[in-house]
């Protein structure tokens, strides 16, 4: 039996449940729900840029990582204990846009680790942050 998808609006609910109130007010919106991947939107707020002028390397990090945990979530159909084993970072390009969206993948779940990957983009599609990421799921 196929479980079903978890929508866009159920995901989007378990995000206060989940998370940090920093993480919260980072204002991640889920965008789209697929098997094993989610499409999330997040501003570009004052707050994440730096001195030069684009996205700060720790705005996009904790993006990359709160999007993986939400694919999980979506692929396990309920979020269940999990935390980052790893997560390696590879910034391609500035971001000076005011929102980017974050592509996140489940590549493969086993019994105690999983493994992803995530795509951060600017709103004209151009790839600026790209991400991999391995989880211990705890539970």
């Amino acid at each position: 039996m196929t479980q079903a998808l978890m929508s866009p609006a159920a995901l989007q609910a378990k995000i206060p449940e989940i998370f940090a109130p920093w993480i919260i007010a980072m204002e991640l919106r889920v965008i789209e729900v697929l098997p094993g991947e989610v499409l999330l939107s997040m501003p570009v707020k004052p707050d994440y840029v730096h001195v030069g002028g684009v996205m700060c390397g720790q705005a996009a990090m904790a993006a990359a990582d709160t999007a993986m945990v939400l694919a999980l979530t979506a692929e396990l159909g309920e979020f269940k204990p999990m935390t980052t084993v790893q997560l390696q970072t590879s910034f391609l390009r500035p971001v000076s846009s005011d929102q980017v969206l974050v592509r996140a993948k489940v590549l493969r779940r086993g019994k105690s680790l999983a493994f992803g990957s995530i795509d951060i983009s600017s709103p004209d599609g151009k790839l600026a942050v790209q991400a991999t990421t391995t989880y211990a799921l705890l539970a």
